[in-house]
């Protein structure tokens, strides 16, 4: 999967509209909820700018070409970018390598990791399909 490149980066005008929209959430709500609310409050956000969200969304891991367990991601915007959301006063240093895990278990390349802290920080964090390991068996298989 070749994400758009407008400008150089993967995606560009879709994640500059998440990241808008993440900072519209976080200046109207603030430091303090769960992310389940967090959740909400940006799907109604990106859903009136048009987009496509899909929250709670399981992928199947696999391991030795066989499904092994499934993995559930917060959001994935318009079937192209996967977004997880962390509400925590500081941002545990696994947070990105636990994102990139999602993105290999997926075709989707893209994710940013959304931080509703104190100070509202977002990363972006990349996967190419072209360096990812081939699965063996079939992805529409039931995972235990």
């Amino acid at each position: 999967m070749r994400g758009n490149r407008e400008g150089g980066l993967l995606e560009e005008t879709l994640t500059q509209s998440v990241i808008g929209s993440f900072y519209d959430v976080h200046t109207e709500l603030g430091f303090g909820f769960r992310e389940y609310i967090y959740a909400l409050a940006l799907q109604r956000v990106l859903v009136a700018k048009g987009h496509r969200v899909d929250r709670e969304v399981s992928v199947a891991v696999y391991f030795q070409g066989e499904p092994l367990a499934w993995q559930t991601l917060d959001l994935i915007v318009d079937q192209r970018l996967v977004l997880e959301i962390k509400a925590t006063e500081l941002l545990h240093p696994s947070a990105t390598q636990q994102l990139f895990g999602y993105l290999c278990a997926t075709n989707l390349e893209l994710g940013l990791l959304l931080h509703f802290a104190r100070e509202a920080k977002f990363y972006r964090v990349i996967c190419q399909n072209r360096f990812k390991r081939p699965r063996l068996g079939d992805r529409n298989q039931e995972a235990p």
